[in-house]
C-alpha cells in the first residue's frame, strides 16, 4: 500500500538517506535541502511529496514554485510554451530501486502537479539525467508527458567539483548531461 504525504523538516534525514542512495552520495546535504524544501513552498502551498510503502520511504519528488528557481545556462527559455512565472521546476526525483514500476513517480508528480496549478502554473520544467541507469529518468519523465527541448552537457559538472557530489555513473566527477524537458499541465 503507497501512501503520500508532503515533505516536512522531520523527513529530512530520510530524504537525504534515499536521495543519495538513488543519484549519489552528497546529491543531497542537510543545507540543500533545507534550502529545497524551502524553494517548494510559496503563499502556503507546499509541492514537495513524499511517498511511503508499509510505512517505509519510498519516493521524493522535490519541486521548486514559480519565482523560486533560477534560469541558468542549461536553460532555453526562447523554446519554452509559458514564461518561467507560470512553471514549477521538477528538481529531483528519487524511487527505491527495489519498488520502482509501482507508479510511485508518477503519483508524487501528479501531487506536485496540482499544488503548482493552484499558483498559476500551467507547466514545469526538468533537467533530465540522461544517464541514469537504463535511462530510467528520460522513459519515466517522456512516458508522464514530458517534451525534449534541449540535451545540455556536463550539467552536475559543477556540483562534482565544487560541492563533493559524487556521480555514480562517472564514479566521482560528473559528466552527465541532462535532458531540459517542459511538462505541459492539462
Amino acid at each position: 500500500m503507497v501512501s503520500y504525504k508532503q515533505l516536512t523538516a522531520a523527513d529530512f534525514d530520510a530524504v537525504i538517506e534515499l536521495g543519495n542512495k538513488v543519484h549519489g552520495d552528497n546529491y543531497l546535504t542537510d543545507e540543500s535541502l533545507a534550502d529545497y524544501a524551502e524553494r517548494g513552498i510559496k503563499d502556503g502551498i507546499n509541492l514537495n511529496w513524499l511517498a511511503f510503502v508499509d510505512g517505509q520511504l519510498a519516493g521524493i519528488r522535490l519541486t521548486f514554485a514559480p519565482g523560486n528557481w533560477e534560469l541558468d545556462d542549461h536553460c532555453t527559455p526562447a523554446e519554452w510554451p509559458v514564461t518561467p512565472e507560470q512553471m514549477c521546476y521538477f528538481k529531483c526525483v528519487a524511487v527505491d530501486p527495489d519498488i520502482r514500476g509501482a507508479g510511485i513517480g508518477r503519483g508524487m508528480l501528479e501531487r506536485s502537479i496540482n499544488e503548482a496549478k493552484k499558483l498559476g502554473c500551467r507547466a514545469g520544467l526538468a533537467h533530465i539525467w540522461m544517464q541514469s541507469p537504463d535511462n530510467a529518468a528520460f522513459e519515466y519523465f517522456t512516458r508522464c508527458g514530458g517534451e525534449l527541448i534541449e540535451e545540455h552537457g556536463k550539467r552536475w559538472y559543477d556540483l562534482s567539483v565544487n560541492d563533493g557530489y559524487h556521480c555514480p555513473v562517472c564514479d566521482g566527477i560528473c559528466y552527465c548531461s541532462a535532458g531540459e524537458m517542459i511538462l505541459r499541465f492539462k
